[in-house]
């Protein structure tokens, strides 16, 4: 079940509609209020605001009716502006890049506060009504009623919107800037380092779970695995006195005749469905508990920029330098913990262990045969893993860092040659230097 609320707060988050629609709300609670206050104050307080001018019912009636169709034609733009960016981004840098994009609050909220300006707009302009005119509950006002605390709260929601507006057209450019684009992506991944992995590596070695026994849990349906509740899988173990073994980890596809875990012990009837609702699936990948999600979006610009079709090696530099900081903050701490914070091993569950050069084969390893035939490419490779080196990890970590740079070369050898060659080995050599 929290595996569950998990990822529908997931999906709330990326979606476009969610921000929206709570500021639409909003704006509809403060139309009740303005109105309310406005029936309390009746017409003719305005008079004593030196620099507030009483409307006519007519004036009001243009003005709220300006108002909400500039609104709705800015929010149309704003729509067609940010899905126009969305492909653009999608096309060139991938698909997967797709969800950052949707979960951009920028966007979220310059949409959300045009629509509910409209809105608001609407439903004060059906409190305007001439003297003979019915109003509310079918009252009559001599002189008609104009709600002018409304009207001031419209027009503050017109300039609120005009300076939404004016961040938006510089949102929109600057958030598919390249290099914007694979800084967020570095920073989400350092912050969810950070927030996995909070304790500094002691060199203490991770322990591989217990062997394959046990009977083993399927999955019984097939997709992504968003979320995995750790928390109540840990109470099911004690509650059962068993153990389990993870065969899956956050991000990995299965279908229903993969097992999701195994059982150590023997659980009661029901239990097994417990365990399955441990794991909430999805039409993709996200970013939650797949630290992973992040380095291979990284990984993908990098292989998309060194293609024959683009040949950005630039773009892969800027990718480089990234996934070394990455790796860096990945190296110095404590790999042994589960999404949830939680040792490995504790309270009866064995999450699959993701050591350090896990993380180093899924970062550098797999740009290593793209970034070996650019000259410029490989020798920033060689300088990223020195700067994770620097960074003072464990000697066990650089051996793994070093092996890295002596495998690019080997790929190098078979791709370059000449001065290019040369330039590669000499930045190998010097940080990883033939025994």
């Amino acid at each position: 079940m929290k595996a569950w609320l998990r990822q529908i707060a997931l999906r709330l988050n990326a979606s476009y509609w969610f921000l929206p629609t709570v500021l639409t709300l909003a704006a509809i609670l403060l139309s009740f209020a303005t109105y309310a206050v406005d029936r309390q104050l009746n017409n003719g307080w305005a008079e004593g605001v030196s620099w507030l001018h009483d409307s006519t019912p007519d004036g009001a009636r243009a003005l709220l009716s300006t108002i909400a169709g500039s609104m709705i034609s800015v929010a149309g733009t704003v729509f067609a502006i940010t899905i126009a960016a969305v492909v653009y981004a999608s096309g060139n840098y991938g698909p997967r890049l797709l969800t950052n994009f949707m979960t951009d609050r920028g966007n979220q909220l310059s949409l959300g506060v045009f629509i509910a300006t409209f809105v608001y707009c609407l439903l004060v302009l059906r409190t305007v009504h001439q003297p003979d005119e019915a109003g509310r509950f079918g009252m009559r006002s001599v002189g008609g009623f104009v709600p002018e605390l409304s009207l001031v709260t419209a027009f503050l929601l017109t300039l609120l919107s005009v300076a939404v507006l004016v961040y938006f057209l510089h949102h929109v450019p600057d958030s598919i800037r390249i290099n914007r684009v694979v800084a967020s992506i570095g920073r989400r991944a350092l912050h969810d380092i950070e927030a996995r992995y909070p304790d500094p590596d002691r060199g203490t070695p991770l322990i591989e779970p217990y062997g394959a026994r046990g009977a083993p849990i399927r999955a019984g349906r097939a997709g992504y695995i968003e979320i995995i509740d750790f928390e109540t899988l840990g109470d099911v173990c004690e509650r059962q006195g068993v153990q389990v073994r993870l065969a899956v980890r956050s991000g990995d596809f299965i279908h229903s005749e993969m097992p999701l875990l195994h059982v150590d012990g023997t659980i009661g009837e029901g239990v097994e469905q417990q365990l399955r609702r441990a794991f909430a699936l999805g039409e993709s990948r996200t970013s939650s508990q797949d630290i992973e999600f992040s380095i291979d979006e990284l990984v993908e610009i990098a292989l998309r920029a060194l293609s024959p079709g683009i040949n950005d090696p630039f773009t892969a530099i800027t990718c480089l330098h990234w996934l070394s900081a990455v790796t860096a903050q990945l190296a110095r701490r404590d790999l042994g913990t589960d999404a949830d914070g939680n040792r490995y091993g504790t309270r009866g569950v064995h999450a699959l262990v993701d050591d350090f050069d896990h993380f180093l084969r899924r970062a550098f390893g797999e740009v290593r045969a793209s970034a070996a035939a650019n000259p410029l490419a490989a020798v920033s490779f060689v300088d990223a893993l020195e700067a994770v080196a620097a960074g003072g990890p464990s000697a066990a970590r650089v051996d793994q860092l070093r092996c890295e740079a002596r495998l690019l070369l080997a790929q190098a050898e078979t791709v370059l040659e000449g001065p290019a060659l040369a330039r590669v080995r000499g930045a190998v050599e010097r940080f990883a230097p033939a025994a």
